[in-house]
């Protein structure tokens, strides 16, 4: 399954350069997206993977919060991640 980086986690103030918004094909409410927590998501750089994990669902659209091992360029936002 593939989805779509739309943006970082953030708040007011601050922004989570490991927690990223991503928007899943094929899910369109919560209940879809809460059934993909605890599935690993890859974003390929060309040069390596960037590995994370399905954290929880994202507001009532059906979008995800992926956390990843380490902070995310901002090259990523708009590219698709392959969820296993």
């Amino acid at each position: 399954m593939k989805g779509t980086i739309t943006s970082y986690r953030r708040s007011g103030h601050r922004t989570s350069g490991n927690q990223i918004i991503v928007q899943p094909e094929g899910c369109a409410d919560r209940e879809a997206a809460e059934k993909l927590v605890g599935k690993k998501a890859t974003w390929n750089t060309g040069k390596r993977a960037m590995n994370g994990e399905i954290s929880g669902a994202h507001g009532k659209q059906g979008a995800v919060r992926v956390r990843f091992e380490t902070g995310m360029p901002g090259q990523c936002l708009g590219q698709e991640v392959q969820i296993n």
